[in-house]
């Protein structure tokens, strides 16, 4: 049994307010993108308020920048739930409701088990990520590296071309 988890964050900005008609088929998909995850195979964790849902978050002074937080067993977990399941299809709309970002909007690192990461947590992992580019401190699923106390390069798990270009 292994020591580490995997988390991950992942941001956006919505192209207009919870509420908007523009954004409303998001929102109508996330209860069941959500319990698509909560059910998925090395699920340990997601932010979620009394909603059941971030979405309600706000990390920033932006209240259409939305924060997704999350633990998985593995990089394999959460690879598989991002690009192998009922998630693929609705990620694959979010040209729609979602600006394009620039900089860093998706982070992955290791975590002790049990640890839940914060918001900021998450946050300074995007700084590092994109300040410093992929390191083991924070990286992305085309440069993962390995848990710690692994040497190991990095690996490129391959997420294209679901990925192409920014969320």
């Amino acid at each position: 049994m292994t020591a580490w988890h995997l988390a991950q964050i992942n941001i956006a900005k919505l192209v207009g307010p919870e509420g908007d008609p523009r954004v409303q088929d998001f929102f109508d998909a996330l209860d069941r993108v959500n319990a698509v995850a909560d059910a998925s195979p090395g699920f340990v964790w997601r932010l979620q308020t009394d909603s059941g849902n971030a979405t309600g978050l706000q990390p920033t002074a932006d209240p259409c920048l939305i924060v997704n937080l999350s633990v998985w067993e593995t990089a394999d977990a959460l690879f598989d739930f991002v690009y192998r399941s009922a998630h693929t299809p609705v990620m694959a709309r979010r040209r729609q409701w979602f600006e394009r970002f620039e900089g860093a909007y998706q982070a992955l690192w290791w975590v002790a088990v049990g640890h839940r990461p914060s918001v900021e947590e998450g946050l300074a992992k995007l700084w590092h990520l994109e300040h410093y580019g992929p390191t083991q401190q924070a990286f992305t699923f085309k440069a993962r590296f390995p848990e710690p106390g692994h040497d190991v390069a990095p690996v490129d798990m391959q997420p294209d071309p679901w990925c192409l270009g920014n969320a």
